[in-house]
């Protein structure tokens, strides 16, 4: 999920584009698509994929007001950026029609309030904000609650992600609150605790966040789940723990912007990507759980059966899912500043 770049990151089957063939712009998070399913949409239909990245939900809303969403077919919205996006007039709506492969989403994950009757969404992958840690460095006892980041040997030994709604959700939840919070004396308060624990943050990342963590710059933090998944592929001593308070849950969805030149090819890949073989192999490599309900009962057990990926149920219930806080945003962005800034 990168902060205010813009990465172009692949220009695949240029013979395709020698020979005129259409093209599609997709503007996604960083890290969020196996090179495989790519190539393999472009040799399906001959498509020609431009692929940039961001890596947060606030950078690429800005770039996409700027233009209206022109020069870009499909972008990745988090829930609460798909319903203030649409609201803003910046989406088109999706072709139901145009999608064969509909039937195997989760009806759990469809018709939700930010986006009723999915008319300009559809989900791609849902999961969670919670701890990861380094158990080599961190026993799994001091690891069970979102205060444990406050403890005096996390000094200057955290990561966090860089977004302005996670971190001081957590702020909020530790006070009691909703991750939903719109009342700005609460989010003050969750800015006042979380500038508490500046000083055990060694960085904010937008980019990797788990890159600290195999680099044993950080021994802890909070991540996304998919980052915890992807470092423990690399060095197992990586952990992933659901806060006794509750974890952070997201939906991010498949859009097509207003200003989209190419709508017919973004219909088609958004049906690709629901075809369930196709969402088995994002989730084995992005470690996100698939919005496609067909997808899960294709994976493997070891894959079906991991909790960094499918939370138990009552990490679930205990945990919230984000939604759109309206105005109360910008209270958000003051605080995040004043953060960022120290002051």
């Amino acid at each position: 999920m990168k902060k205010w770049t813009l990465i172009l990151c692949l220009l695949l089957f240029p013979a395709l584009a020698a020979a005129g063939s259409k093209t599609l712009y997709i503007y996604n998070w960083t890290e969020y698509m196996p090179d495989e399913v790519l190539s393999a949409f472009q040799e399906k239909t001959g498509i020609r994929v431009v692929y940039s990245t961001y890596d947060s939900n606030e950078s690429m809303y800005a770039k996409v007001k700027l233009t209206r969403g022109k020069g870009y077919d499909l972008v990745f919205p988090s829930t609460y950026f798909v319903h203030k996006m649409r609201r803003e007039g910046l989406l088109s709506p999706i072709d139901h029609d145009a999608l064969s492969n509909f039937r195997h989403l989760d009806p759990v994950l469809l018709d939700k309030p930010y986006d009723p009757g999915n008319r300009f969404s559809i989900p791609y992958v849902w999961g969670s904000t919670a701890l990861a840690y380094n158990s080599d460095q961190v026993a799994p006892e001091n690891m069970t609650s979102w205060k444990d980041l406050w403890r005096p040997e996390f000094k200057n030994r955290l990561v966090m992600n860089d977004d302005v709604r996670e971190v001081l959700g957590v702020g909020l939840i530790i006070n009691g609150f909703s991750v939903n919070e719109t009342d700005p004396d609460h989010i003050r308060t969750a800015y006042e605790s979380i500038r508490s624990l500046m000083p055990n943050i060694r960085v904010f990342s937008g980019d990797s966040p788990k890159q600290p963590l195999l680099n044993l710059e950080a021994w802890a933090g909070m991540v996304w789940n998919g980052e915890a998944y992807m470092a423990a592929r690399e060095f197992p001593a990586i952990r992933y723990a659901y806060p006794e308070e509750g974890a952070i849950f997201w939906v991010d969805s498949m859009v097509i912007p207003t200003g989209a030149e190419n709508k017919e090819e973004a219909h088609a890949f958004i049906d690709f990507i629901l075809e369930p073989e196709n969402a088995v192999l994002v989730c084995e490599y992005i470690g996100y759980a698939p919005a496609n309900r067909t997808a899960v009962n294709l994976m493997p057990d070891q894959l079906k059966n991991d909790p960094t990926i499918f939370p138990a149920l009552k990490d679930v219930k205990k945990g919230g899912f984000q939604t759109d806080v309206g105005d109360a945003i910008l209270v958000y962005e003051r605080y995040w500043e004043r953060l960022k800034t120290g002051m």
